[in-house]
């Protein structure tokens, strides 16, 4: 999480494991100092492939077919890279705000190396989540940031990683009152804590748990959060715990088959668009509704709220779910289908070498490979999607990268980029504009 002398502590695989599933214990997951703090996150995208592997092994052994579909998993991925690219250039909001809350009017300091201190500030972090979470839902504005995770219409682990690059930038203020007196290298590990507990619930290979479904947020209780279903729609806001969903009226327990995705789908795999559509659908609702006061209600209440309607909208209105809803899934031929996964992989490899070097880069060559990865999930986007200009934009994206590639900006010490610099200038020639239509 930080840069100082020493930096972030080294983890065993055991203990990122134990990590991803929230049963690190405090003995090893506390530090006295931020910069100790490891980065969770990045260290758990080997976990991550390895799971979505499993999942989609498990998924064949239990209902011969696969989890997910080529074109909304690489969105899903895509959408998880776009996240979390601010984060190469700055360090995160969450903790800019809480460190500065902490430095300047923190009330007291509870040890860093208390176990109590530890379980207090996973209750902490889970609380605020769940009204993070729970008013993203109940605010327009907030809303269309958050609407991103939804948007797919397949329910895997893929989706687990379908994140808002928008939605760090109003969570941080629900954390600032434990920066009054929780360390912030004791905040760090539980933030990161939280987000990686919920990877493994988007799943539908795991039914049920047992018991611990009456306190811990599991797949079946996150698969009604996902629905589009009248009965699933805000509901199960919990992060790690559902206990707050019991205790607020909000638990809605899995029942009849959950139909996923938004209420009014997006029908796009297209990254930046599926991030900014509903900031200008809101904007657009904003001018056409008159009156000073209902423009303020297009912001801050419900997404379904129009004039004369309750804050969160009309129930009744609603969209039926008939459970024979067949998902955006435009024709593509294989071949692109497979070219698509070669060269999406090839961006991985060179999304998590700009995270590995990031120290050693210059400013100039951080910001041209977040450009060009950028482009490159934009061009998969319309390449999924089958558009007209898909082949030509693809052209293009190959035409720089073979530039910038040969210029050394893209040169790390892995094996996929060679083989791409390679085979590109092959493959791209023949991905011609009137070969996707």
């Amino acid at each position: 999480m930080g840069s100082a002398a020493g930096g972030p502590r080294a983890t065993t695989p055991g203990q990122q494991l134990r990590a991803l599933f929230y049963v690190l214990p405090p003995g090893e997951s506390s530090f006295r100092t931020l910069e100790e703090v490891p980065d969770y996150v990045e260290k758990s995208i080997p976990f991550f492939i390895a799971f979505i592997v499993l999942e989609f092994a498990v998924s064949w052994v239990q209902k011969h077919k696969l989890s997910g579909r080529i074109n909304d998993g690489i969105s899903s991925l895509s959408l998880g890279i776009l996240s979390r690219l601010p984060d190469v250039l700055f360090r995160s909001v969450d903790l800019i705000s809480y460190i500065y809350v902490w430095n300047n009017y923190r009330l007291f300091e509870l040890p860093w190396d208390s176990p109590w201190t530890w379980y207090l500030t996973f209750l902490g972090v889970d609380f605020a989540y769940y009204w993070f979470h729970r008013i993203s839902h109940e605010v327009n504005i907030l809303w269309a940031a958050h609407q991103v995770h939804h948007s797919s219409e397949d329910y895997n682990l893929f989706t687990a990683l379908r994140q808002s690059v928008l939605q760090k930038y109003t969570s941080w203020m629900f954390n600032l009152p434990m920066a009054l007196f929780i360390p912030p290298s004791v905040f760090a590990v539980h933030l990161q804590f939280n987000l990686l507990y919920q990877f493994w619930i988007h799943t539908e290979v795991i039914t049920n748990i047992g018991p611990l479904e009456w306190i811990l947020n599991t797949p079946s209780h996150h698969r009604v959060h996902h629905g589009r279903n009248p009965y699933c729609i805000d509901k199960n806001y919990g992060g790690t715990l559902i206990i707050w969903d019991r205790i607020f009226g909000t638990f809605e327990a899995e029942d009849a088959k959950v139909v996923y995705g938004l209420t009014h789908p997006v029908n796009s795999f297209e990254p930046i668009l599926l991030q900014l559509r509903p900031l200008a659908h809101i904007w657009n609702t904003f001018w056409a509704t008159p009156g000073f006061c209902n423009k303020l209600s297009v912001l801050f209440k419900g997404p379904g709220w129009g004039p004369g309607k309750p804050r969160l909208g009309l129930p009744e209105e609603i969209p039926v779910v008939t459970g024979k809803e067949v998902p955006f899934n435009p024709r593509v031929p294989a071949y692109l289908n497979c070219y698509a996964v070669v060269h999406f992989a090839v961006i991985m490899e060179l999304y998590i070498d700009l995270l590995a070097t990031v120290t050693v880069l210059s400013q100039g060559t951080i910001l041209l490979r977040i450009c060009f990865i950028i482009l490159s999930l934009t061009s998969f986007g319309f390449l999924m999607e089958n558009r007209p200009k898909a082949g030509i934009l693809e052209i293009i994206r190959c035409s720089v990268f073979l530039g910038v590639y040969k210029l050394g900006y893209l040169r790390n010490q892995l094996t996929l980029l060679d083989c791409a610099y390679e085979e590109t200038i092959i493959i791209g020639q023949y991905l011609k504009p009137d070969k996707c239509h």
